[in-house]
């Protein structure tokens, strides 16, 4: 079943596909010449910080990413547009099979959803505790590296909550235990509670994004993009969430996790 938009919403329907378009451009144009375009993990020298990262400048710093991410289409190039189109397209093809994906008998197990959101909880709770962890033993060791590490996940998470929020208001999307998963957009009484997207998928990626880019061994990698695919999947297991709403969350969350480390980053 093709899910139900209300048809007499069109600036909301633009709206909410133009801000998607927006944060999934990368936007690489003028990224040699301009330190506040929303680049597609650039080289590090493109983009190191010749001062090394603080709590004091963390303020001004989200205060710029927000910025930086909301016209971020004015620095876009004709030639780097199909990373952001196909993921569009993919938000775009998946909402049409969420009813059905979030209708099947197999995840109607009030035992399963309990479990996967229960181990969600667990997991975005811990792409949480994670920066804050690395920072208390930077800071301890007397570790830059570290210490940067945990400020920069901290800020990444909190510039994925503030582009989350301005998402939810648009969408203002049913959750999957709502009308029998139909995921109808533009409900009035949904408020900030919109399951477009999800804030556990935009956290985890954020959070993850920065410690596989700051510690960027193989194993780093894997573990930390695993985890955070595993907190999408549980999201959708346990029926909190749509598979679009993961997707978008993920993606997003991800962009502008690699985005606050290659652009606050220490230059040593």
């Amino acid at each position: 079943m093709i899910v139900s938009l209300k048809l007499h919403s069109p600036v909301q329907i633009f709206l909410l596909f133009a801000a998607l378009l927006l944060l999934a451009y990368p936007c690489r144009a003028r990224a040699q010449n301009r330190s506040d375009s929303l680049p597609d993990a650039p080289p590090v020298e493109m983009q190191a910080n010749e001062n090394p990262v603080t709590i004091l400048g963390t303020p001004l710093r989200i205060l710029k990413d927000q910025e930086a991410i909301w016209t971020s289409p004015a620095h876009i190039r004709d030639s780097n547009a199909l990373g952001p189109i196909a993921l569009v397209l993919a938000t775009a093809v998946l909402i049409t099979a969420d009813h059905q994906v979030m209708s099947s008998s197999r995840l109607q197990n009030s035992s399963l959803n309990s479990k996967a959101s229960t181990a969600s909880d667990g997991l975005a709770g811990g792409f949480v505790v994670a920066p804050a962890v690395i920072f208390a033993i930077g800071a301890f060791h007397h570790d830059g590296h570290a210490t940067e590490t945990g400020i920069l996940g901290g800020e990444a998470m909190l510039d994925s909550l503030a582009v989350s929020e301005v998402l939810k208001g648009i969408s203002r999307r049913e959750r999957p235990t709502v009308d029998n998963a139909k995921g109808k957009f533009f409900q009035s009484n949904i408020g900030l509670e919109s399951s477009f997207p999800s804030n556990h998928a935009i956290v985890a990626w954020s959070s993850a994004a920065v410690i596989a880019s700051e510690y960027n061994g193989r194993l780093t990698q894997i573990a930390a993009y695993g985890l955070a695919t595993g907190v999408g999947a549980s999201r959708i297991l346990a029926r909190e969430h749509f598979p679009s709403d993961v997707l978008v969350g993920s993606a997003v969350g991800w962009m502008i996790g690699r985005y606050v480390v290659h652009r606050h980053r220490y230059a040593d």
